[in-house]
């Protein structure tokens, strides 16, 4: 455990400092360049934000070793970077969306990532401070709030200058089985297939992103992300103590 500590804290300070850094960069930006250009701030932001993200891009993909094994078809693989998309997913475990900021690094558009995500996140000191700054969407989970919010944030989005994703965690929350229990059970009732390793997707966001950004998004990417059960689940923990998982998508 003490030696676990002596790596863990260097590391999160070094990143909240970095972090700290970023994240005055991206405010001095968003005042002075957004009011005159956005698409040169969205341009400035991506490499700045990809600056402080690719750090722990480094501490899933290098420091803990975490395997990520890749299952698409060969049209979509190559396609993947180079043009707009929606990426529907299951939400299996907490660092899903870093998961996802691996794959968009290896795509090249790890900088125009972007998520809907609760609104509580945008708080978060660094990682939530950066996300705002990037444009992600927030959300408060309450449809009469959040469909505007959600409508006005995706049509935002129509002259991003570089390809983006923006991922969404269709089923709203993260797996457990007893979540899954009740989400079989509520199939069951309702005559739907009846899932068993995944939670019943929530439609509303789903049907507002395809229907706001349908004239400039071309691509629906739906990803899986599915932990092996001779593997251990990665956790945050995990990553920071070197500790190695593997993930399939």
């Amino acid at each position: 455990m003490a030696m676990a500590a002596a790596v863990i804290v260097p590391l999160g300070i070094l990143f909240f400092i970095s972090g700290l850094v970023v994240n005055l960069l991206q405010a001095i930006c968003y005042v002075l360049i957004r009011p005159l250009s956005k698409n040169t701030y969205r341009k400035i932001n991506r490499v700045v934000a990809e600056t402080l993200w690719l750090e722990l891009v480094w501490i899933v993909d290098w420091w803990a070793g975490v395997k990520i094994q890749v299952f698409a078809d060969n049209e979509t693989f190559n396609r993947m970077g180079k043009e707009h998309a929606l990426v529907v997913c299951n939400h299996r475990s907490d660092i899903d969306w870093l998961v996802g900021w691996i794959l968009a690094q290896r795509s090249g558009c790890l900088g125009s990532a972007l998520a809907v995500m609760k609104k509580s996140s945008k708080f978060l000191p660094v990682i939530g401070w950066s996300m705002w700054f990037s444009e992600y969407l927030f959300l408060e989970r309450n449809w009469a709030k959040d469909e505007s919010t959600l409508k006005s944030g995706l049509q935002r989005l129509n002259d991003f200058p570089r390809p983006f994703w923006l991922a969404l965690f269709v089923e709203g929350t993260r797996f457990t089985e007893a979540k899954l229990k009740a989400a079989q059970e509520y199939a069951a009732s309702s005559e739907l297939p009846v899932p068993r390793n995944v939670l019943i997707p929530r439609t509303k966001g789903f049907v507002s992103a395809v229907s706001n950004m349908r004239s400039f998004v071309p691509a629906i990417y739906d990803m899986t992300v599915a932990i092996p059960k001779t593997s251990p689940p990665p956790t945050m923990l995990r990553l920071f103590k070197g500790q190695p998982s593997v993930v399939s998508m």
